[in-house]
C-alpha cells in the first residue's frame, strides 16, 4: 500500500526561513486501488510523489510504500524500492539518440537485466501501450501522445506493482489526454495500483476514482464532481 502519516516538509528559503509544503499529512491508498492526487500548479503535489520514490524525505512523519518505510530504509535499498514502482513523467525525460525500443532497453540494463531479458521486457511493455510497430522510431519522429506512451513502456517493463504519474497529460491536449487515460486505466483494470497527480480537473471528472486535494499544505478528500 502506500500510505503517508503525520508527514511534514518544508524547504529553506534564501531569507533563512522554511517555507512549509506539507504539514502532518496523512492518507492511504490500498494496493490495487486508483487515486488521483489534485491541487494548482506549486501546491506541492510533485513532492508528494518524490517521497514515494524516496528521492525526498520527509522532516517528520512516515512515508510508506510497499515493503518500505521512509525511518527505515537504507540508502543502498532505493534502487529496489524504485524497481518495484514505475514512475511517469510530465516531460517524457527520452533519450533523443535512442529509438523507443532503445529507450525502454536502456532503462532495463541500468537495473541489471542482461540483454535477452531486457529485449523480452522491452518488447513486451511496447506491446502493451500499443507502439510495437513504431518500435524503431525515434522521439523527433513520435507525436507527444507516443512518447508518452513510450515513457510508460519504460515504466511498467518491471511489472512494478504500483504506477506514480506525474501530470502525464499536462503537455497533451485533450484528445490525445483520454488516449493516454485510458491506457493508466487499462494498466489498473489489470490490477496495478495507479497514483496520478493531475490539475486537470476535466480528466478527473472523466475517470472518477478517490481524489485526494491538496490546500493549505494538507491533503483532503474530495467528491470528483465538486472539482
Amino acid at each position: 500500500m502506500i500510505q503517508f502519516e503525520n508527514v511534514s516538509v518544508s524547504f529553506p528559503l534564501p531569507s533563512g526561513d522554511q517555507h512549509p509544503v506539507l504539514e502532518n499529512v496523512s492518507f492511504r491508498i490500498d494496493r490495487s486501488e486508483q487515486a488521483y492526487l489534485v491541487g494548482p500548479t506549486g501546491s506541492g503535489k510533485s513532492t508528494v510523489l518524490r517521497l514515494l520514490y524516496m528521492d525526498l524525505f520527509p522532516d517528520s512523519g512516515t512515508v510508506r510504500i510497499g515493503d518500505y518505510r521512509s525511518d527505515h530504509i537504507e540508502e543502498d535499498e532505493i534502487p529496489y524500492l524504485r524497481r518495484s514502482i514505475g514512475v511517469v513523467f510530465q516531460d517524457f525525460q527520452l533519450l533523443p539518440d535512442r529509438s523507443a525500443y532503445e529507450n525502454v532497453a536502456f532503462a532495463l540494463y541500468a537495473t541489471g537485466k542482461s540483454e535477452s531479458e531486457a529485449k523480452s521486457r522491452a518488447t513486451r511493455a511496447l506491446g502493451r501501450v500499443g507502439l510495437s510497430h513504431k518500435r524503431w522510431r525515434y522521439p523527433h519522429e513520435l507525436s507527444g501522445g507516443e512518447q508518452q506512451r513510450v515513457v510508460i513502456a519504460r515504466a511498467i517493463a518491471n511489472d512494478p506493482w504500483a504506477l506514480l504519474a506525474d501530470e502525464p497529460s499536462g503537455n497533451l491536449d485533450p484528445a490525445v489526454a483520454d488516449e493516454i487515460q485510458e491506457l493508466l486505466m487499462d494498466l489498473h483494470r489489470e490490477g496495478m495500483t495507479l497514483f496520478m497527480a493531475t490539475h486537470d480537473y476535466r480528466l478527473v471528472k472523466s475517470f472518477p476514482a478517490q481524489t485526494l486535494a491538496l490546500m493549505n499544505q494538507q491533503v483532503v478528500e474530495v467528491a470528483p464532481e465538486t472539482l
